[in-house]
C-alpha cells in the first residue's frame, strides 16, 4: 500500500488476474488497514477506464457551463418514484454547502432525467454508473472478507440496488469577501459505500486523529469511502 499525500492508495490488480491471486491477500490487508486507519482510500487498477473518467468529467464540465436556463429543464417526470429529488439541482444561496449537482439513478430503472446536450453525455454517465457498480460490488467483496463476515453477508445486507445513485456536483468559487470556499461542508456518509471521482481541482479532505487530510487527486485512481451503514453492519 502507497500513499498520495496521506491517503492509504489500494492497488486492485491482483482480483483481475490470475497470476495475481497470491497476492490478494496482500491487497485485502491494504483495505483493512486504510479502513481502521481513515476510513478512505484511493484505489488504482480498479478496471474503470481511465478514458472514460477523463470523458465523464469533460462533458460534466460542459453540461455545468450550459445556460442556468437549460439546467433547469432537466427534471426528473412529474410523479416519479425516486428516493431523491432526481435530475438537476443547486444549493440556495444562503446555505454553505455551495454547488449544482445532477442526481443520476440506475438507469435500468427510468428515472433519469438528461440534458439534450452535450453530445454523448447521457452514454457516459451510464457508463459510468455500470462500472462504478460494479467496483462497489467488488469493494463490498472485500470488505466482507476484511470484517470476518460470513460469506455473502454484506451482498445480503446491500441486496437493494434501487437506492443506488451517482452525483455529478459542481463547487462554486467563493466570492470575494468570503474567507474560505466552502463546496461542501464537513459531513459523514450514511451509505454503505461511496466511490468518488475527483478532477485536478482537488478539495476533498478526510479527518484523521482530528486533524483535515487533505485527499490529493491521484491520476487514474477513485476514491472510496467506507460509510456509516458499514460500520453498523461491523458493530452488529
Amino acid at each position: 500500500m502507497a500513499a498520495s499525500g496521506e491517503l492509504p492508495v489500494v492497488d486492485l490488480a491482483p482480483f483481475f488476474t490470475e497470476d495475481g491471486k497470491g497476492c490478494i491477500a496482500g491487497a485485502s490487508e491494504a483495505v483493512l488497514q486504510a479502513c481502521q486507519t481513515h476510513g478512505f482510500f484511493s484505489v488504482v487498477n480498479h478496471r474503470v477506464p481511465v478514458e472514460l473518467m477523463a470523458r465523464a468529467l469533460e462533458l460534466s464540465a460542459a453540461f455545468f457551463a450550459l445556460p442556468n436556463e437549460e439546467k433547469a429543464k432537466v427534471r426528473a417526470a412529474e410523479g416519479s418514484k425516486v428516493p431523491l429529488p432526481g435530475g438537476y439541482g443547486r444549493q440556495p444561496a444562503h446555505v454553505a454547502d455551495k454547488n449544482e449537482y445532477l442526481v443520476v439513478f440506475d438507469p435500468k430503472l427510468g428515472l433519469n432525467a438528461y440534458p439534450a446536450g452535450p453530445a454523448g453525455f447521457r452514454e457516459t454517465v451510464e457508463e459510468c454508473y455500470s462500472k462504478f457498480t460494479e467496483l462497489g460490488l467488488l469493494i463490498q467483496e472485500i470488505l466482507n472478507g476484511c470484517m470476518g463476515l460470513p460469506p455473502g453477508f454484506l451482498k445480503n445486507y446491500n441486496d437493494d440496488r434501487s437506492f443506488d445513485l451517482m452525483t455529478v456536483r459542481r463547487y462554486f468559487p467563493a466570492a470575494a469577501e468570503e474567507s474560505t470556499s466552502i463546496g461542501f461542508s464537513e459531513h459523514e456518509d450514511a451509505s454503505c459505500i461511496t466511490l468518488i471521482l475527483q478532477d485536478d481541482v482537488g478539495g476533498l479532505e478526510v479527518l484523521k486523529d482530528g486533524h483535515w487530510v487533505p485527499a490529493e487527486p491521484l491520476d487514474g485512481s477513485i476514491i472510496v469511502n467506507i460509510g456509516d451503514a458499514i460500520q453498523a453492519a461491523h458493530d452488529n
